[in-house]
């Protein structure tokens, strides 16, 4: 690696480890044979992209995702997904990221003493890897990771082979498991502001990633049998003690991001009239956390998605704002990797559709109570016994409530939500007002400008979009 790619390298980490030092002091190893110090990547890594993300999530996948709506002229909102504003980009942050992480892998597996920083490098590869293919499809992958010393205009990967191949998704949550079972030195994991440490719950992490993949793919892939043994070896997140998440805090350097919006953005985002029927189905009381009642009325009040600001006059009053927990109490907030209700609700979908043995039921109602004490909101007495949240009671069907709960609790994921409407159908999001896609709900994020102008030939040659079209299915996507 060239002297002026390592001290960029160093800036960068330095410059978010001073503001991020509140979360686990720097220990550094002098002796060590290398020039950057892993610790520091691994935080930068962490740190960056879940602050990010969360953000990105915010404002451009809730609205994806249509939890929320955009009251402004917001192109991304009526689905002109070309035009990122607050947000809609998360391309660069990802690539951004997997590279970053990429050097701590090389340190791991070229340096005996680092070599506990290889195992979580593996995992946090396919955490990141996931998200940017579900989102976008095809991806530059096996020719993208290797910064200056690599191709510049990398080939694009089939998403089969990126969940499925070597080097891929699920590849390197095994190998990133091995890794840290084999481990025997007596290095401790620093710069770990997910578990501080622990190799025993990176491993319960990377399980539970394992059966979000298996399930994202299993209208592809027979995934029954290592689905039932992950589940029978029961080694992955059951709790919410064991999320792989880290917190936001009230004030600066490390609160919510949009505690530092102005005020007038912030109030830009309010409920969209799809949060609202699905909140109301289930009379769900997280309403309270997630939303403000509008002014007016004093009722919560959604907006559908995709509003043309110069066609139409709306006011804030008329409508729910976002909760007090996204800007004035972000101590409250996560930056979300993985948690235990997440996990449980993929379970008990795979309960419920016969991949494992378990009862679906059981799952489910522990996910739903999970997603509860995660968003700070006492769970009713009979919401899980009465109404529409009751396991296949009153008519309803358990995978669309298991999926539909899952959806709420995702808000500070937005591209989730939004992901997994494309794997399921549910909830059923509605066509926005004015939309900028012939109706159309977009099933995946479009190539940047800089890809299509840098890279041109390879997106015509082996991406398999050539007219980066947001309608082409990805892979795992089937109608």
């Amino acid at each position: 690696m060239n002297r002026f790619k390592i001290y960029f390298i160093l800036i960068s980490f330095l410059t978010v480890v001073s503001c991020t030092d509140d979360f686990q002091e720097i220990n550094t190893n002098p002796n060590a044979p290398v020039d950057i110090q892993p610790e520091l990547v691994l935080r930068q890594v962490i740190y960056d992209y879940g602050e990010q993300m969360s953000y990105e999530g915010f404002v451009a996948g809730n609205l994806l995702g249509q939890y929320m709506t955009a009251i402004d002229f917001n192109l991304f909102d009526r689905h002109g997904l070309k035009n990122p504003q607050l947000g809609g980009n998360p391309w660069s942050i990802i690539y951004k990221n997997l590279l970053d992480n990429e050097e701590l892998l090389k340190i791991a597996q070229n340096s005996e003493i680092f070599a506990v920083y290889e195992g979580p490098a593996l995992i946090l590869k396919s955490y990141m890897t996931a998200a940017l293919t579900d989102m976008f499809g095809n991806v530059p992958y096996s020719e993208a990771l290797n910064g200056l010393e690599g191709n510049v205009t990398p080939k694009f990967d089939e998403q089969e082979a990126i969940y499925l191949g070597d080097n891929g998704i699920l590849d390197n949550l095994e190998n990133g498991i091995a890794a840290m079972e084999n481990y025997q030195g007596n290095l401790v994991l620093s710069g770990d502001i997910l578990f501080e440490g622990n190799l025993n719950l990176w491993v319960q992490f990377a399980n539970s990633l394992k059966i979000k993949a298996l399930m994202r793919i299993s209208a592809r892939v027979d995934v029954q049998d290592e689905l039932q043994s992950i589940f029978a070896e029961g080694n992955y997140i059951k709790i919410n003690t064991e999320n792989a998440i880290f917190d936001f805090t009230d004030g600066r350097p490390n609160n919510f991001r949009m505690a530092t919006l102005r005020e007038g953005d912030y109030n830009l985002f309010i409920m969209s009239a799809s949060m609202q029927e699905i909140l109301e189905k289930y009379d769900d009381p997280k309403a309270t956390v997630l939303f403000r009642p509008a002014a007016n009325s004093g009722e919560f009040a959604g907006l559908r998605n995709g509003p043309d600001a110069s066609q139409i006059s709306i006011s804030v009053a008329d409508y729910s704002l976002s909760g007090s927990i996204f800007r004035n109490n972000t101590s409250l907030l996560d930056a979300n990797f993985m948690t235990a209700w997440e996990t449980n609700f993929l379970l008990a979908e795979a309960a419920h559709k016969g991949y494992i043995n378990a009862n679906a039921k059981t799952l489910y109602e522990t996910a739903v109570s999970q997603a509860f004490g995660y968003w700070h909101t006492e769970l009713p007495a009979k919401f899980l016994s009465e109404g529409n949240a009751a396991f296949g009671e009153n008519g309803n069907d358990p995978f669309q409530q298991i999926i539909e709960q899952k959806w709420i609790a995702n808000i500070i994921n937005g591209y989730e939500g939004w992901i997994e409407w494309k794997r399921t159908g549910f909830p059923e999001l509605k066509s926005v007002t004015s939309s900028l896609n012939n109706g159309l709900i977009p099933v995946r994020m479009p190539y940047p400008s800089s890809e299509v102008t840098l890279n041109q030939e390879q997106l015509v040659e082996t991406s398999g979009n050539p007219e980066n079209s947001i309608n082409q299915n990805v892979w795992w996507d089937i109608d």
